[in-house]
């Protein structure tokens, strides 16, 4: 390796821990709510860690689903460039779902190609193409699994490494978080409004 790959690989290295740094700080920043927080912060709190997620992820779509009696309800969506995909609210049988695969472990939470993954034909129907996914179960405190926070793109992402799960993670926990203090509020956001 010459000085010049050097240097190019570390200013790479330096630039990815920057990123991870300011994912870490934003996350933080957009999951601090008060014990007194209203509904509405609460939903925009979730709304804008799925924009970060997406963002940071570069995925075409992020959402956060709820799956309650048989069903996986679609709670909260950041799409891409407001076109909408997927409606909130609406549902469909957990059963039929890459969220409910991943919940039982099924399906791994990081594929980055869907359309070459071994198990392809376990896989649910979708209604569009979905190239890389990622999806982690949000766990509250109690233990009770809510759903999952997941993301996707319409194309194959080969760049999406444990790194990459590892921050989905760390945002599905502090959707956990926003969750628990909704329901401490006496709110059940499982159900859509």
């Amino acid at each position: 390796m010459d000085s010049g790959d050097r240097a190019g690989g570390e200013a790479f290295v330096h630039r990815t821990r920057a990123t991870a740094a300011a994912f870490t700080r934003q996350l933080k920043l957009y999951a601090t709510v008060t014990s007194d927080a209203d509904d509405a912060r609460i939903d925009r709190a979730v709304r804008d860690v799925l924009k970060l997620v997406r963002e940071h992820l570069q995925m075409d779509l992020a959402f956060v689903s709820n799956v309650r009696d048989g069903r996986r309800a679609f709670r909260n969506i950041d799409p891409p460039d407001g076109r909408q995909l997927i409606e909130e609210g609406a549902s469909d049988p957990e059963e039929v779902s890459f969220c409910r695969q991943v919940i039982d472990g099924r399906l791994p939470q990081l594929v980055t190609d869907v359309e070459s993954y071994a198990g392809r034909a376990q896989l649910p129907p979708t209604p569009f193409r979905i190239g890389a996914h990622m999806s982690v179960p949000i766990t509250l405190v109690d233990g009770t699994v809510y759903g999952t926070l997941c993301c996707f793109s319409f194309a194959p992402n080969p760049t999406l490494v444990d790194r990459d799960l590892k921050r989905l993670q760390m945002a599905a926990q502090m959707a956990a978080r926003l969750v628990d203090q909704a329901r401490r509020n006496g709110k059940d956001i499982s159900q859509a409004d």
